[in-house]
């Protein structure tokens, strides 16, 4: 974990602490239980018997959708980028609710019940008469998830620990514990009740924090002009904006620079377009009894997402205009108490340049942890930018040499970034403490009800899709819902040990986020929009396009991107530099769905062209009554 510390104690008021966690838990267990008691079937294990509410189905679609990695990491992300990422909540919305529901959510619904459908594999498998197609897509998200899976749970473990003062790796476990119990015994319906109530609680928090945010700054206009007016800290700067194409937090990045490439190409069409092909996300369309309740659900799904992803990203960009009008929050979310330099009455002490932007005064240390001194021997005074956290590590000007120059050399060696933190520090440094425990609540919320989701699709991926339908080749399915415990037990296990690894990964959260999202894209959305709307998409089309799709992108993750996949590099392991391309590249910051999607797609139509189509009465069985969706 990074080492730098929020000055500020934990939540301390432990029987206050104590309450709330107890009765939100009591909540989640009896949803549960209510879920436990309801399954009788495999159907009411997989897709909760396909009689869910709409307003359960369109919140419980909205809490696994976005989880802390929406809130914590893309929330601090914004830190970074600013209003760049509200092109991500617009497609959230209109991607990932709009389309989805309107344009996948009713076909699938009724294609899924034509075949029997009980997961995203399987109805691909159904409509293509493939086993394969079943098993291969069932293996990718059981090998895939767990590494997305582990961002959540990494996310709402740091929440667990900063506010409540507990170990990381002893937060990460107990919560990882909790979720897989009632999950393993409740099915979907347990997963599907409890989001509804999660996703009720995250709602309230996120109001909650932006009326607050706006407060600060005096309200939206004034708010929104602060930040504007601080675009020269990043624009001037030669790291953030001449290298990298930083122009403020109110603008887009440079076109075609490197942080323009990774917004557009990683965090908005990796995440916006691959919500489409989400398997948690799709087997919830198959589990209301007809698209009136998915008519109903496209309200409420689109309010609730447009106050989780813009609340975020909004507060995450404006903590930068919070930490300049108030630099004691800065000081105290930076961990900067003990070298800070103070006036005689006490307050912080500042500077601002010619354009109005603020810098707080620290005194550097030597390396033997003495104030460094000036020629005139007294306590050197050091500017630091009070803006966002993650960006005023990211430039580390000057570099501590020796006594009496440059910063310290704790501020060089702890907070090298901090972008995962960036939301959490800034809640605790500025939000009352009543509100931290209604926001713990929330993330905990949030985390709950996506990993809850992800562990259920796992366990079908590796139970029904992967061993019972694509080794057992459809035998014995009447052991379905033991095989699927098995297989949530091995990924729960897998996702622990993932989280353990990957902890101390430099903005993990939002990365592998945007990873498995574009993944999902590139292998398997031609082959969905395929299964849904072309009846001149065959089994060989489908199936190459799918290996396609994933290949191209396992290929570009290890062999091209440097970031989050240095570890598992092609190159490295036979000795090479750890990237086809020099390190720096503007291809290093290209995401891979840029180029593996596009391949997908026309491999799909090329091949399912050359070969021949599947069998009319098939077809007709799969496309029954569609045209009516």
């Amino acid at each position: 974990m990074n080492a730098l510390i929020i000055a500020a104690a934990p939540l301390s008021n432990i029987p206050v602490l104590a309450v709330v966690i107890v009765a939100y838990l009591a909540a989640i267990g009896y949803l549960g239980y209510r879920g436990y008691a309801g399954t009788k079937t495999s159907a009411d294990f997989m897709v909760a018997g396909r009689r869910i509410h709409p307003w359960v189905m369109a919140l419980s679609y909205g809490a696994t959708f976005i989880s802390t990695s929406a809130i914590v990491g893309f929330g601090s992300t914004a830190g970074m980028f600013g209003f760049s990422l509200l092109w991500l909540a617009f497609l959230n919305i209109f991607v990932g609710i709009f389309i989805a529901f309107v344009f996948f959510g009713k076909r699938t619904r009724k294609v899924g019940h034509n075949l029997d459908a009980h997961t995203f594999p399987e109805i691909l498998a159904r409509r293509y008469n493939s086993r394969f197609i079943q098993g291969f897509s069932g293996l990718v998200i059981f090998l895939f998830m767990p590494l997305y899976t582990a961002a959540v749970l990494i996310g709402a473990s740091r929440i667990i620990a900063e506010f409540v003062g507990l170990d990381f790796n002893i937060a990460l476990l107990v919560f990882a514990v909790i979720v897989a119990a009632y999950v393993i015994f409740g099915g979907l319906k347990g997963v599907m009740y409890t989001d509804a109530l999660q996703g009720t609680l995250m709602f309230i928090g996120m109001a909650i924090l932006l009326v607050m945010t706006y407060s600060t700054l005096g309200g939206v206009t004034p708010a929104h002009e602060k930040l504007t007016t601080m675009a020269p800290l990043a624009a001037d700067n030669p790291v953030l904006g001449t290298f990298l194409g930083h122009q403020g937090w109110t603008a887009m990045p440079r076109l075609f620079s490197r942080f323009w490439w990774v917004v557009v190409s990683s965090v908005v069409m990796g995440v916006g377009i691959g919500v489409l092909a989400q398997p948690q996300l799709a087997v919830r369309f198959m589990t209301v009894r007809s698209n009136r309740e998915l008519n109903r659900a496209v309200l409420v799904g689109g309010v609730f997402i447009i106050m989780m992803v813009g609340v975020a990203f909004v507060c995450g960009s404006l903590s930068n205009a919070v930490y300049q009008e108030e630099p004691e929050t800065f000081v105290k979310a930076a961990g900067l108490e003990k070298v800070v330099r103070h006036n005689e009455d006490g307050s912080i002490k500042t500077m601002t340049n010619d354009a109005g932007i603020l810098f707080v005064l620290i005194t550097p240390k030597d390396p033997d942890g003495n104030d460094v001194l000036d020629e005139n021997g007294n306590p050197k005074e050091v500017p630091v930018p009070a803006f966002g956290l993650a960006t005023c590590t990211k430039v580390p000007t000057p570099v501590y040499k020796s006594p009496g120059e440059g910063l310290p050399r704790q501020w060089m060696e702890e907070p090298k970034t901090v972008t995962d933190e960036i939301m959490p520090r800034y809640l605790k440094a500025k939000m009352p403490p009543w509100f931290l425990y209604v926001f713990m609540v929330t993330i905990l919320a949030a985390a709950m009800s996506t990993i809850s989701s992800q562990f259920h699709t796992m366990g079908t991926s590796v139970g029904r899709d992967f061993y019972e339908q694509g080794i057992n080749r459809g035998r014995g399915t009447k052991a379905t819902v033991l095989t699927t415990r098995i297989g949530m037990l091995i990924a729960i296990v897998a996702t622990i040990v993932i989280s353990y690894a990957i902890a101390d990964s430099e903005n993990i959260i939002a990365m592998v986020t945007a990873l498995f999202f574009g993944l999902c894209a590139a292998a398997f959305l031609p082959a969905y929009v395929g299964a849904l709307y072309w009846r001149g998409m065959t089994r060989a089309g489908a199936t190459a396009s799918i290996v396609t799709g994933f290949v191209v992108s396992f290929l570009w993750l290890t062999c091209m991107a440097d970031k989050i996949t240095a570890g598992f590099s092609i190159p490295r392991f036979f000795g090479q530099s750890p990237t086809l391309v020099a390190a720096g590249s503007i291809w290093t910051y290209v995401e891979a769905i840029v180029i593996a999607l596009p391949l997908s797609a026309v491999v799909a139509v090329v091949v399912s062209l050359m070969t021949k189509p599947e069998p009319k009465e098939h077809l007709d069985k799969c496309f029954r009554g569609v045209n009516k969706a």
